[in-house]
């Protein structure tokens, strides 16, 4: 694998391409005072890598750029504190050729889910909720929920009462029941899309619409993508008496040095907000996607604040986030949380017999579980992963992702904005960049 990729090397980005985003980012920097950590790569053996490797990596990545199967990536991997590698290639955007640049901005979507996740701790740490609580305690709306149990070709329902109420820890790891709407043909899933649940104006109105759809199943029973994470940020918002998006500034955000980390781009910052792309098999080649119509502009600053999936971040924020759950819970002498709830955070939390994506009745994905707002690979043997047990991960609708290995005190970060079609054959670029980091570790 690392032969293969080395000898890709010379599919970096053009030389014009190059210095142009070299000249924008160092524009950029000046103008943004980005100078905290991380900023410059300390190399691959100071992070404990082969340089081979490491240079493997890099290639491996810009490759996947050279070959369209993004229009560009931002990547960034670090270990014990030291980054190996921290690099861009490829465009923001193809319209106008904008360079991917170290500092663009990114849609993380469902990577918004563990910083929303952070908070809900942080007010745990201040003895707010507990993990056993009903959730209707804290939102009564949703208080006495019916399940759907079965409906007919015409989307009526048969509701039953559920045993039990959701508990708290089961809207942490998705076993509560609750619907989404990004996929399933069943009435609750529908009616998710038809109330248009997550184009709400405000979280209030969120909670409004969900309080009138059952739940799927009985709490505890099955791993389902929910709305759990939005209703976690409504709870933030409730337990703090701080509007969501101000508790992550003033709580997370300002403390952790995460300037370009919002709910909407600002409107001088418009020029490094990388934009989403798909392969057109028609005119062979990557096409940006237009924007979508039925909900407010990321140039909107009232947008909803969506703690499961409305944040909009730069390549180096988010490796700041990260480096905060390497270290347990403190970045740079500021402390957010505990090395027990850290713990907590990433540990699965799934009952007995219940994997990723299972039911009690089907398998899922085995060898991986759910703690709070993040997949844990219990068994990397099962899960068919070259990760340390214990290694917690999740990605964004547009194709950002990360992995955290806490045996390893190691992060990687991807940033890329893809969604819809892709290439034929295109690489599979996670498992490419965790085959090399791996084989590339120095004993």
């Amino acid at each position: 694998m690392i032969s293969l990729a080395r000898s890709t090397a010379l599919t970096f980005r053009s030389l014009t391409c190059a210095l142009a985003g070299l000249a924008l980012a160092i524009s950029s920097i000046a103008s943004h005072g980005a100078e905290t950590w991380p900023t410059t790569e300390a190399g691959a053996k100071a992070a404990g890598f082969s340089e081979e490797g490491i240079a493997a990596l890099d290639a491996a990545m810009a490759k996947v750029v050279a070959d369209q199967d993004v229009a560009g990536m931002v990547w960034l991997l670090a270990r014990n504190g030291e980054v190996a590698t921290f690099e861009s290639a490829g465009l923001a955007r193809v319209d106008d050729q904008a360079p991917m640049t170290m500092d663009s901005l990114f849609r993380i979507y469902s990577m918004t889910k563990p910083v929303t996740g952070v908070a809900l701790m942080m007010l745990y740490e201040r003895g707010l909720w507990k993990f056993d609580d009903p959730v209707s305690l804290h939102v009564p709306e949703l208080a006495g929920l019916k399940i759907m149990t079965s409906y007919d070709d015409n989307g009526n329902m048969e509701l039953v009462s559920p045993s039990r109420e959701p508990t708290m820890r089961e809207l942490l790891n998705h076993s509560a029941g609750y619907g989404y709407g990004l996929s399933g043909n069943d009435p609750v899933n529908a009616k998710f899309r038809d109330t248009r649940v997550l184009a709400s104006t405000d979280l209030d109105e969120l909670i409004t619409k969900v309080a009138d759809i059952p739940l799927l199943f009985e709490p505890g029973e099955r791993w389902s993508y929910s709305i759990s994470v939005d209703i976690q940020g409504y709870i933030v918002q409730r337990l703090s008496g701080k509007r969501f998006g101000e508790f992550l500034e003033e709580e997370i955000f300002a403390p952790l040095g995460m300037n370009d980390t919002r709910f909407f781009v600002k409107a001088e910052d418009v020029g490094r907000f990388a934009e989403v792309h798909n392969w057109d098999s028609e005119r062979n080649r990557l096409v940006q996607r237009p924007h979508r119509t039925d909900r407010p502009s990321y140039l909107d600053p009232a947008r909803l604040e969506s703690g499961g999936g409305g944040l909009v971040s730069s390549t180096h924020d988010y490796a700041r986030f990260l480096q905060l759950l390497v270290n347990e819970g403190e970045l740079e002498g500021t402390r957010l949380l505990t090395p027990e709830s850290i713990r907590i955070m990433r540990t699965n939390s799934l009952r007995d017999g219940l994997n990723l994506r299972g039911s009690l009745t089907s398998e899922g994905q085995a060898g991986q579980g759910f703690g709070v707002d993040f997949a844990v690979i219990t068994d990397p043997e099962k899960a068919n992963s070259p990760n340390s047990p214990g290694t917690y991960y999740w990605g964004g609708a547009a194709g950002t992702w990360f992995w955290v290995d806490p045996v390893e005190d190691m992060f990687w970060l991807g940033m890329i904005q893809a969604q819809g079609e892709t290439r034929p054959g295109a690489a599979d670029m996670r498992g490419i960049a965790a085959e090399i980091i791996y084989e590339s570790l120095l004993d």
